[in-house]
């Protein structure tokens, strides 16, 4: 009867969002956060009210069965979005990291409402084709909202799991004891605990020194014992972090926390590769997740090696840019910057795709300031490790600008095991996710940057800079290929790793031969690098800010084409008569 009586308080709890009961309109509003179901509304409005810009496409099903939803933005009359540089944003991989999904929502509502109002958006969405897909974990997110969570829970896929090995799964979840939509934390009074109160704020609890007299036993989050085994919230949903099951430099659980069975085991996960695949255009990657002020990029693990100079300048150029336009974030290599990683998602774009690709971690809580002080850098991730000058100080933030909401004032409870408790602590609304008077810039900024990475994709002009006869019906033609932006026509992983083919430029025409064609090493000295077989076709790439030059001899009369095709620039053609 107990058992029973705590599943009902735990249906009837839901999460209170300000704002979420709002109805769904485009332009979209970002003074509130999206649920899943208002992210499906909101993809299909910016469909509908942009349906000559936008493609609606489902990626795919999650492991509980809800659909994955990409918006993808491209302008027809400028071409086919397989024949443009592709920009490629996810967000939300983890459940509980919702402001990133508002970061894509963003994107996308701002890409589409300033198309032909502001000249430089209309020129990144007329050269490009954008891929979003605004929440990656859909399951993860639904349960965020629906069901009460701490701020770190429900990041997993919903893969059950039997982490207690009783023969049961996922079968005994924190519970919310006192109904208010959030996993507070339970703490006893006990003169042998380890903990005191902070005399200047009794919300904060302090560890006692060696020889100290302690006040308090802090007990876990709120929950009791489901399967009434002894053990107390010791099976949750079973632990499959979809940032670590993706199929490059996959290791197992063993080594890599939360890998899964086997990489790509997770159907929502597999379904993104598939279509990630199915775009070879794609050359930039942003994935945005939710906590630490970071843009981050590979190697994820040591052992993998540095990258290539080539690529290190391209990720120099738009990470530091992006420190710029996000004030206080920092450019950084995972491995070495943070820590290792095996099987994550933006390793996985970067080795199997030729991407240029970020980490994207959001929210900073040293902006969660009550004082004149310029806010320092928190040198602890969570509150367990927080100093307790730093607590206080974040306590006063919920006081005075949060007005409450993010922290639950210490309540007495009767628990069915541990008898007189209190309950209390931050909400699963604080410390990894903004209040929301502090989303709108968030948004803004970060698509700024992706933005801005998307205004240096591959943009390269072709230019006939000489004909010149060199005899009777014999002529010599020299080709510019010339990028005038900071991203190359292909990575350097992907010259090296033949992950696509190589750009060509082919001459083609009726009545003439190419008798030879190369590089172009010296123009003023005519030194160049034949090619021996078929010299009407040379495989080349462009690289970032710079140029390419080609020289080719041609017997015959008449016009010539010169097409120039790329997996990731736009393709060029150009036709020259030989008189």
């Amino acid at each position: 009867m107990r058992k029973k009586i705590y599943i009902i308080l735990v249906m009837i709890a839901v999460t209170v969002f300000p704002l979420s009961a709002q109805k769904v309109e485009v332009p979209l509003r970002f003074d509130r956060y999206y649920s899943y179901d208002d992210v499906v509304k909101a993809v299909a409005l910016l469909n509908q009210t942009y349906p000559k810009l936008t493609k609606k496409v489902l990626v795919g099903k999650s492991d509980e069965g809800r659909d994955i939803w990409a918006l993808e933005i491209n302008n027809p009359a400028t071409g086919k979005a397989l024949d443009k540089p592709g920009v490629y944003v996810d967000a939300n991989i983890h459940g509980n990291e919702i402001q990133a999904g508002e970061v894509a929502l963003y994107l996308a509502d701002y890409l589409l409402k300033n198309y032909g109002k502001l000249e430089k958006i209309t020129k990144v969405v007329d050269r490009n084709a954008f891929y979003i897909i605004p929440v990656v974990n859909v399951d993860g997110r639904y349960h965020f909202f629906a069901d009460a969570n701490t701020m770190h829970s429900s990041r997993s896929l919903r893969i059950p799991k039997d982490d207690d090995r009783d023969g049961l799964f996922d079968e005994d979840f924190p519970d919310d004891l006192d109904g208010d939509g959030s996993i507070c934390q339970m703490r006893k009074r006990d003169p042998n605990g380890k903990y005191r109160l902070d005399p200047l704020d009794p919300r904060i609890m302090i560890r006692v020194k060696n020889g100290e007299k302690g006040e308090w036993t802090l007990l876990g989050s709120e929950g009791i014992d489901n399967d009434e085994d002894g053990r107390i919230n010791e099976d949750a949903e079973g632990y499959v972090d979809p940032n670590r099951n993706w199929g490059f430099y996959w290791q197992p659980n063993y080594v890599q926390r939360g890998a899964g069975d086997f990489p790509m085991s997770g159907k929502g996960i597999k379904a993104i590769a598939e279509y990630l695949y199915q775009r070879p255009n794609i050359i930039v990657v942003y994935a945005f997740h939710n906590y630490g002020g970071m843009f981050l990029r590979g190697p994820g693990a040591k052992e993998l090696g540095p990258m290539n100079p080539q690529d290190i300048a391209v990720h120099d150029l738009l990470g530091k840019n992006a420190e710029k336009i996000v004030p206080g974030y920092r450019y950084l290599i995972s491995w070495k910057d943070l820590y290792s990683t095996y099987g994550d998602f933006t390793q996985f774009t970067y080795s199997t795709l030729g991407a240029y690709s970020y980490v994207g971690e959001l929210f900073m809580t040293e902006q969660e300031t009550y004082s004149k002080e310029k806010p320092k850098k928190d040198k602890a991730s969570w509150n367990s490790n927080m100093s307790t000058e730093r607590q206080r100080e974040r306590l006063k933030f919920n006081d005075n600008l949060a007005h409450g909401a993010m922290y639950k004032e210490w309540k007495p409870y009767k628990h069915p095991v541990y008898g007189d408790i209190e309950i209390g602590g931050w909400v699963k609304t604080s410390t990894r996710i903004p209040q929301l008077f502090m989303l709108p810039e968030l948004v803004h900024r970060n698509a700024s940057a992706v933005i801005f990475s998307a205004s240096q994709t591959p943009d390269i002009s072709m230019e006939v800079f000489e004909t010149k006869k060199m005899g009777n019906n014999l002529y010599r033609v020299n080709v510019r290929l010339k990028n005038k932006n900071g991203i190359p026509s292909m990575s350097y992983i992907s010259q090296q790793k033949k992950i696509h083919p190589k750009d060509i430029l082919k001459i083609s025409g009726s009545g003439i031969k190419v008798v030879a064609g190369g590089r172009l090493t010296d123009k003023y000295t005519e030194r160049a690098n034949y090619k021996e077989y078929k010299p009407e076709v040379q495989f080349l790439s462009v690289p970032a800010f710079g140029y390419v030059e080609y020289t080719f001899l041609i017997s015959g009369k008449g016009s010539i084409t010169l097409s120039y095709h790329s997996q990731i620039a736009k393709d060029l053609k150009q036709t020259i008569k030989l008189n």
